[in-house]
């Protein structure tokens, strides 16, 4: 049962920011309706920088809120690097470099761009199910991990009982908020995905600010260092955790052992190793993509990338450290009585409970509500783009008309939303969905995708066995390694450590896959070459490009976009870290933070900002060569 009190002003505040979000979605779906690619990619007509606020409102969900509360109040400010595991810094190479290369396909979706690096031949159709595929499996994961986190914080901020059962309660707010939202963006398609994510990140921001100056007002630096483990706020980390809760809060040390991160300087580099690779190999295809591809140009696409970082980590962070400090000062004796039944997922709601006066409660449970919304909005409008324009277009009514095809994306949209709903009602633990998520399924897809950028051979056959054998370990690896947990054959782990092995299975199945059949159509891999311009392994098709445009010249900056990418990881941490020492009134931290945001700004600017270009130089002086740009407007005007 909650706890809080909703004021009238609060009920109100939270009324009229779902109308409001409603209503936009039906006003604008009179545009959105006109075509596929208006419905998809909003016509390829929205600014960077309102994309980049879509973006960073997407990236600003409640689930992942939740989670940051739970890192921060048992890791301290050591779990600044425990989202490394997504990895958060994939937006950074993004920005440095793949979102433009994304971009130049002017594709709409991820499986169309298969068919763009690959051809149509028989490995080309197989390669480009198998990214539907999973596509769609990582959507309904996604909207699964969505479900249970609004569930479980509507449960608690909200006051009406919709069940005597907690549990079932949260069932009936999850699926009455899902219901909510997938009415909006059903029939908004982009467009209205993207105006009312910047809404809600108008929200989201003051809300977070202001909920940060409470902590301040509320918590003295002492009475948090009282509270804590020795450690706790201290960035730095060496080959063990060494967070000592035993005296404190039992159920925290509990929570560590479960989680299997101990040996934290393993663990994280681990996750730098990983996310690495998987930064390289580019997006999954879900929202984020979406947003590249829906880019006016590939120099808007990596400006819309850098901007999600300046916008999304200090506010979000903000509130992040406002409600750890505000519980870890003043509802640590009711969270030492649960026992070992603490939920530490359940500390942000517990969190708002006490400290949020009327108008601002209002104003942050909007702002919660708004961090699911937004979220999982994006990631249903993913969705149909997979089915209706990989398959349903393409294979079963490639002739239908523009209102078919919009039809059949709402119907697609509520059967992912089904789905997803299904799954997230027998699924329990945000932190076990997140860890299979960016851990078993992302280990799958990291193989195959890093090669299609960086290595010419690497052919159709291979990325879809490289596919289908990371597909399938991801699902068996872990499994079997919790049973043999279970049985002490071994010891029990975090799902990172079977990112390794999952990774080799794919890799060795793209490599076998590749080298046991002939190398993909010369001429699709010219002209992939020519309008993206990757670094890596491309030299025989350089060549070829060459002799038949003299003057193409290849693409030397992998020293720089790999030098740009770790600058990034270091300035987007120290936004990150920034939010955080605000709240906890580290000022020496905030000085060390700040300093380094500064001269990593600087480093950027000059090495990346100044350097951007839309395509290669050598591209508008080659006769007949059409961006895919020009391609696109060709086509709409048509």
């Amino acid at each position: 049962m909650s706890d809080l009190h909703l004021s009238r002003l609060d009920v109100a505040i939270i009324g009229l920011y779902l109308a409001a979000t409603v209503g936009i979605g039906f006003w604008i779906s009179k545009r959105a309706s006109k075509n596929i690619q208006n419905y998809f990619l909003g016509g390829n007509s929205i600014p960077w920088y309102a994309l980049g606020l879509s973006n960073a409102s997407g990236m600003f969900d409640i689930s992942g809120t939740m989670w940051m509360v739970y890192l921060l109040f048992v890791y301290g400010l050591k779990s600044v690097w425990i989202p490394w595991l997504w990895p958060v810094f994939n937006q950074v190479f993004m920005m440095a470099f793949l979102s433009i290369w994304l971009r130049r396909s002017g594709v709409m979706t991820g499986a169309e761009w298969i068919r763009f690096r690959f051809g149509d031949g028989p490995g080309a159709q197989l390669a480009h199910m198998a990214v539907v595929l999973f596509a769609l499996v990582n959507v309904v994961g996604f909207l699964a991990y969505g479900f249970i986190g609004v569930g479980k914080s509507a449960a608690n901020f909200l006051p009406w009982e919709l069940s005597i059962d907690p549990a079932t309660n949260a069932n009936y707010y999850g699926l009455a908020i899902t219901l909510l939202t997938t009415a909006y963006v059903v029939k908004g398609g982009m467009f209205s995905v993207v105006f009312t994510e910047i809404l809600q990140f108008a929200i989201m921001t003051i809300a977070c600010i202001w909920v940060g100056v409470i902590a301040m007002q509320q918590v003295a630096p002492e009475t948090l260092a009282a509270a804590t483990p020795a450690g706790w706020g201290d960035l730095r980390f060496g080959a063990r955790l060494d967070l000592d809760w035993s005296k404190l809060l039992p159920a925290a040390d509990a929570k560590i052992a479960s989680d299997g991160w101990q040996l934290f300087g393993w663990f994280v580099g681990l996750m730098l190793i990983k996310g690495t690779l998987q930064s390289i190999a580019g997006p999954a295809p879900n929202y984020d993509m979406q947003r590249v591809l829906s880019a006016r140009s590939p120099r808007e696409a990596a400006y819309m990338s850098g901007i999600v970082n300046v916008v999304l980590l200090v506010p979000r962070y903000m509130l992040v450290a406002g409600l750890t400090v505000l519980a870890l000062a003043f509802f640590a004796d009711e969270l030492r009585a649960k026992g070992d039944a603490v939920d530490f997922e359940t500390v942000l709601p517990l969190a708002m409970r006490e400290f949020m006066p009327s108008g601002l409660l209002g104003l942050l449970v909007a702002a919660l509500l708004a961090a699911f919304m937004s979220t999982y909005a994006a990631t249903v409008n993913a969705a149909p783009a997979y089915v209706v324009n990989d398959i349903y277009k393409r294979y079963v009514r490639p002739d239908g008309t523009d209102r078919e095809y919009v039809a059949m994306s709402y119907a697609v949209s509520i059967v992912v939303v089904l789905i997803g709903t299904a799954i997230g009602l027998y699924v329990t633990s945000l932190s076990a969905i997140v860890q299979w998520i960016v851990t078993a399924l992302y280990g799958g897809y990291t193989a195959a995708n890093l090669l299609k950028w960086v290595w010419w051979r690497f052919n159709s056959y291979g990325y879809f066995w490289g596919m289908a054998a990371g597909m399938a370990a991801a699902g068996i690896v872990p499994n079997v390694a919790e049973r043999l947990a279970t049985a002490e054959i071994i010891g029990r782990h975090a799902e990172i450590y079977c990112f390794p092995l999952i990774f080799a299975i794919s890799l060795a199945g793209c490599v076998g896959g590749s080298l046991a059949t002939r190398p993909d159509d010369l001429d699709v891999l010219k002209r992939f070459y020519l309008k993206v311009r990757p670094w890596g392994f491309w030299g025989p098709i350089h060549e070829l490009v060459a002799d038949d445009r003299p003057g193409v010249q290849p693409n030397r900056n992998f020293g720089r976009d790999m030098l740009n990418s770790a600058v990034g990881i270091a300035w987007q941490t120290a936004l990150t870290a920034t939010g955080v020492f605000i709240v906890v009134q580290d000022w020496r931290g905030l000085a060390w933070s700040l300093a380094t945001v500064a001269l990593t700004s600087l480093f950027l600017k000059i090495s990346w900002l100044d350097r951007i270009e839309d395509y290669p130089p050598d591209l508008a002086a080659i006769a007949g060569v059409e961006t895919p740009v020009a391609a696109r407007q060709a086509a709409a005007t048509g």
